[in-house]
């Protein structure tokens, strides 16, 4: 697994100190670019007259999901959903903004416009493919749960911290109708640490191996690490490595998305989650 990174990302939202640039820039000149454009999956996912309301709203300079838009914004989230397809082609880590797991079907939130991941796995279904995506960012994935809530060929495991934003994603939440028991969610306590991560993250390992998918999508995000500025969970850097080696040795395709995460140590949590992945191998 390798980082796949593009420097368009950080002429999206450029002044933000949220989910700002300074995220990735460190890729920048350490990570080869990548150039690929995404514009054409997007319908997969969502209805096209969304897409030109993000387009338009791009160009107008509007505020949506928190985030002052500009074209630049669109051509990142463009690029977004291109290298998340090509990194679940080649089973590398697309290192993104903005990011996409609150994204529903045809709605904007917390940052997100168009959902990478749920884009790159329903490209997948439509290849017929099964996908298990694993989302381990801080917040709980409301919109890739809500996009594959019916389907019975993607299992969606979701290990987030309760009574956080987006106040979703507890236990109760199943799938429905072909999707009744796709879904599952593990929502942990604030002061949850590596053991309880980690845990989930087992759990989730043995009821995707019962599902045995052909290809496996982490919605990698970082905020549950201990010195993330929103959350109050307490993963240290090696619970991101472990995560990495434990999902890679259970599983063979394996790629990843960057989601969530807001503190200076995202590099250094992507290249021990990639370095676990690689060692596993």
């Amino acid at each position: 697994m390798k980082a796949l990174f593009n420097s368009k990302f950080l002429q999206h939202n450029p002044d933000s100190d949220g989910e700002g640039p300074y995220r990735i820039e460190e890729f920048q000149g350490q990570t080869e670019e990548v150039e690929v454009n995404g514009e054409e999956y997007i319908t997969l996912v969502h209805p096209e007259s969304y897409r030109k309301k993000i387009y338009e709203a791009c160009n107008d300079n509007s505020i949506l999901a928190e985030v002052w838009l500009s074209p630049g914004s669109y051509d990142a989230a463009c690029v977004a959903v291109g290298l998340t397809v090509l990194a679940s082609q080649q089973n590398d880590f697309a290192v993104v903004r903005p990011p996409g797991h609150h994204a529903g079907t045809n709605r904007e939130a917390g940052f997100c416009l168009f959902n990478n991941i749920a884009i790159a796995t329903q490209k997948l279904v439509s290849e017929g493919k099964k996908v298990f995506i694993l989302d381990i960012d801080g917040h709980h994935g409301n919109g890739t749960q809500s996009i594959f809530y019916n389907s019975n060929k993607v299992f969606f495991f979701s290990v987030h911290q309760i009574y956080a934003f987006p106040f979703s994603g507890f236990m109760d939440e199943t799938g429905e109708g072909e999707g009744e028991g796709f879904t599952m969610n593990v929502p942990l306590f604030a002061g949850s640490g590596d053991m309880e991560f980690l845990a989930a993250v087992d759990m989730a390992i043995k009821k995707a191996e019962k599902f045995c998918p052909d290809v496996v999508a982490v919605s990698a995000g970082f905020d549950g690490y201990s010195k993330d500025r929103i959350l109050g969970l307490n993963y240290s850097l090696n619970a991101f490595y472990e995560c990495g080696y434990r999902v890679g040795k259970s599983f063979k395709n394996v790629f990843a998305v960057l989601e969530g995460g807001y503190h200076y140590d995202i590099k250094k949590c992507i290249d021990l989650f990639m370095e676990g992945i690689n060692k596993s191998l």
